[in-house]
């Protein structure tokens, strides 16, 4: 009979430890994307409701946040009304020192062509310091392509043109927007550096307005004058505003679609000599009769 084998197994038991607080760390950091991507599309929806000047002015003022110390971020049109504000969109420091220097005396005997070709000079520089002043200008990067210049027979023009979405006043109304108000009173204070006298046309689209008793007749009249209100805000003397009209649809910029944005638009155009002489004449004799009416004998 054999020998009984009591011994018992030893049994080891094993305490699994489970990770405790540490196995849920990654749902904090889960929690914190999702609240950072959460703030980054709220900030991409709040970028997106604003107006492109108003974009503009906020990647200026993150550029250069001193350049609105004291002041508003956008141009009003009560500028200056009881807020001790004067934005300015455009930065003229720095122009070309021909503009600010006196101008060089002219001969007594200087000819009609010595005196035509000073004042072409005249305008060219104006138009390159125009040109240089709105290039710098981050808060007119948007409108860039709304400021047209040129020097045609009759001196410097300047087109403040509409393009689509984006216009210079509000819809059938000749109450220009914030923007062109400021665009507007800049460039008074540029303008007024020659002695040259101003023309302003306002043009409209060949839309017909919802009105009877108003039509792009007198849009663009009041628009031409809205922007004289605008420029003599601005500094320019109103003796040097030689000229304002509407000419309604009458001279589209795109002769191909009469209704595009671009025939909305404010002409100035600051004059040479000889236009201004023309003018001065054709306003002379407006009104006068013939010379042969006033030798008729009384009947």
């Amino acid at each position: 009979m054999g020998v009984e084998d009591k011994t018992q197994p030893i049994i080891v038991k094993k305490k699994v430890v489970q990770g405790g607080h540490h196995g849920g760390s990654w749902k904090v950091a889960f929690a914190d994307f999702a609240l950072a991507m959460m703030a980054f599309f709220l900030l991409l929806w709040l970028l997106a409701a604003l107006e492109a000047d108003e974009r503009a002015a906020l990647s200026e003022y993150f550029q250069n946040p001193s350049a609105f110390e004291g002041q508003a971020m956008a141009p009003s049109q009560a500028i200056g009304d009881g807020t001790g504000a004067d934005p300015s969109i455009i930065d003229f420091e720095g122009l070309p020192d021909r503009l600010d220097a006196p101008p060089e005396p002219v001969p007594d005997d200087a000819d009609d062509e010595t005196l035509l070709e000073r004042d072409r000079e005249r305008l060219e520089s104006l138009q390159e310091a125009l040109e240089e002043a709105i290039d710098r200008s981050q808060a007119l990067e948007p409108f860039k392509d709304q400021l047209l210049m040129d020097i045609t027979p009759e001196g410097l023009r300047i087109q403040i043109i509409d393009a689509e979405n984006r216009p210079m006043f509000a819809t059938a109304s000749a109450r220009p927007l914030d923007h062109a108000s400021g665009i507007l009173r800049e460039l008074a204070g540029l303008i007024n550096e020659v002695p040259n006298r101003i023309s302003i046309t306002g043009h409209t689209d060949a839309r017909p307005l919802q009105r009877e008793d108003y039509t792009n007749w007198e849009l663009s009249t009041d628009r031409a004058n809205a922007a004289r209100r605008e420029l003599i805000a601005g500094g320019t003397e109103p003796e040097q505003i030689a000229r304002v009209v509407g000419l309604s649809d009458t001279v589209p910029f795109d002769r191909n679609n009469p209704e595009a944005a671009v025939n909305r638009r404010i002409t100035l155009i600051v004059l040479n000599q000889e236009a201004e002489e023309a003018m001065r004449e054709g306003i002379e004799t407006e009104g006068t009769p013939p010379a042969d009416a006033l030798d008729a004998p009384e009947d």
